[in-house]
């Protein structure tokens, strides 16, 4: 029995935890709609979400396409397919690697700060101040964020989807040896617009996922630095398994 006992509290505390934030989720979302709008939050936040992580959004792209060029040429030199290496490197990076990778570095960049920023303003009392002012603190602090997640996201994927192509290319044309005109005819030919419509709908969804968990965590830390301290790595964990699991059901459906 105190082995059912422990299954139904955790199993409630889950229950429990999802409404919190699900109900987080669309009082935030409540707020994008109603005056005053913080367009200057909005601004500073896509900054510091969406250009200040450019560099390491690059820098992940090149290798990886650089790396998915590598591998697809070996395994398609075995079927004598190597003009196909474009389609395969374009078809992976949009789909796929582009959206995933790139969200993935925004979490661990941006969204763990905001996770921190949040934290410490509740654990020094700055979010009951704002209250206190009459100020919402969902609409001062959670909702920028999240419009700028909404917008930053879909525009660093976008970045991470070209660079990612033209590192195939230097791998696949400049080292390999592989016909530049074959390259690009291979993507004109394999990409079509269903491709980058679901990837831009996968770079939104977790552009939503990042800002929404990460500001979720840090707005209900503890009240003490350990408790920041695994409010911000719960923040990052949770929000990578959300994106991975969420990265499933978009392909299933958009298949």
């Amino acid at each position: 029995m105190v082995m059912v006992q422990r299954i139904g509290a955790v199993t409630l505390f889950l229950i429990d935890e999802m409404g919190r934030m699900f109900i987080f989720l669309l009082r935030a979302l409540a707020w994008l709609f109603r005056p005053p709008f913080r367009i200057t939050q909005i601004i500073k936040q896509l900054h510091f979400i969406g250009f200040k992580s450019t560099f390491v959004v690059i820098l992940t792209a090149t290798f990886t396409g650089m790396v998915l060029a590598l591998q697809g040429y070996y395994s398609l030199r075995k079927f004598g397919s190597e003009g196909l290496l474009g389609s395969a490197v374009a078809l992976s990076m949009i789909r796929e690697l582009g959206p995933v990778l790139a969200s993935l570095m925004v979490t661990a960049r941006a969204g763990s700060a905001m996770t921190a920023e949040i934290g410490i303003m509740r654990i020094t009392e700055q979010i009951d101040a704002l209250e206190t002012m009459a100020v919402n603190p969902l609409q001062y602090l959670i909702t920028p964020k999240m419009v700028a997640s909404l917008l930053a996201v879909p525009l660093l994927v976008s970045i991470f989807d070209v660079v990612g192509i033209w590192g195939g290319y230097i791998v696949g044309v400049k080292l390999l040896g592989v016909g530049a005109g074959s390259y690009w005819s291979s993507i004109e030919s394999a990409v079509e617009w269903k491709d980058v419509y679901g990837g831009i709908l996968k770079s939104i969804s977790f552009g939503l996922i990042v800002s929404w968990v990460c500001c979720y965590k840090g707005f209900y830390t503890s009240l003490s630095a350990e408790g920041l301290g695994k409010a911000t790595t719960d923040a990052v964990v949770l929000t990578s398994v959300l994106i991975l699991i969420w990265d499933y059901f978009l392909t299933s459906v958009l298949l």
